[in-house]
C-alpha cells in the first residue's frame, strides 16, 4: 500500500503507469521533448533548417513591409483623385457663377453671345487636363491594387510553407519552395474570371468618365448662360 502522505506535503501528484515496474506513461513525452525532438527542437540542431526558417521569416517580412507601402500608395493615389475631382466641379461651378455674372452685368449681348466659346473653349482645356490627372491617379490605384493582391498571395504561400516547417521539424524537405508562381496564377485567373473585360473597365473607370460627362455638358452651357 501507498504511504499516506504526512502534513508537511504540499501536494501529491499520481502518475500513472502502464504495467509493473514500467516507465510513467509521460516518460517517452517528456524525454522526447528533452533530448531536443520537439520540431522547434529539431529545426534548432539541424543548420539547414534553421537557416531555411531565417530566410523565409525574413522574405515574409520584406512582403509585409512591400504591401504595407502599396497600401500606403493606393491610400495616397485615392486621395488624390478625391481632391481632383473636387477642384474640377469647383472649376466648373466658378465659372458658371463668372459666366451668369457677366451675363447679367450688362453690355452688348450680343458681343458677349459671339465670344462664348472663349470661356467655354478654357474651361474644356482645363477639365480635360484635370480629368487626365484623374485618369493617372486610377491607373496608379488599380495597378497598386493588382500589386497588392500578388504580394499578399505570395505572402500566404509563404507562411504556409513556415508553418509546415514548423510542424515537420527536421523531417521537412528542403528541396520544397513556396508556391508563388500558382497562386500569381490563381489569383490573375480569380481577376480575370470576376467581370466581363468591357464592364471591368468601365468599372474601374467610371470617375473620369463622369468627368468628361460633366465637361461635355457644360460646354454648350457658357453660350446657354452668355446668350440668353
Amino acid at each position: 500500500m501507498a504511504a499516506e502522505p504526512t502534513k508537511n506535503d504540499a501536494h501529491v501528484v499520481e502518475i500513472p503507469v502502464t504495467g509493473d515496474g514500467a516507465e510513467p506513461a509521460s516518460g517517452a513525452f517528456l524525454g522526447k521533448a528533452a533530448s531536443g525532438h520537439h520540431p522547434l527542437g529539431e529545426i534548432a540542431d539541424s543548420g539547414g533548417h534553421l537557416l531555411l526558417l531565417k530566410l523565409w521569416q525574413r522574405e515574409e517580412s520584406r512582403l509585409n513591409r512591400r504591401a504595407c507601402a502599396l497600401e500606403a500608395v493606393m491610400d495616397a493615389a485615392r486621395r488624390d483623385a478625391f481632391y481632383l475631382c473636387a477642384a474640377f466641379l469647383a472649376l466648373h461651378g466658378l465659372s458658371l457663377a463668372l459666366l451668369f455674372a457677366a451675363s447679367v452685368a450688362g453690355g452688348a449681348p450680343s458681343r458677349a453671345c459671339r465670344r462664348w466659346w472663349a470661356p467655354s473653349s478654357l474651361s474644356l482645356a482645363a477639365s480635360l487636363a484635370l480629368a487626365a490627372a484623374v485618369q493617372l491617379r486610377v491607373c496608379a490605384y488599380w495597378r497598386a491594387g493588382r500589386r497588392l493582391r500578388r504580394e499578399r498571395g505570395d505572402a500566404r504561400a509563404l507562411a504556409r510553407c513556415v508553418q509546415e516547417l514548423r510542424m515537420k521539424g527536421a523531417s521537412f524537405d528542403l528541396s520544397k519552395e513556396p508556391q508563388c508562381g500558382v497562386t500569381r496564377t490563381n489569383c490573375a485567373s480569380m481577376e480575370g474570371a470576376g467581370a466581363w473585360g468591357p464592364l471591368r473597365w468601365c468599372y474601374r473607370n467610371v470617375v473620369t468618365a463622369c468627368l468628361l460627362a460633366v465637361a461635355a455638358v457644360a460646354l454648350p452651357s457658357g453660350k446657354l448662360v452668355l446668350c440668353a
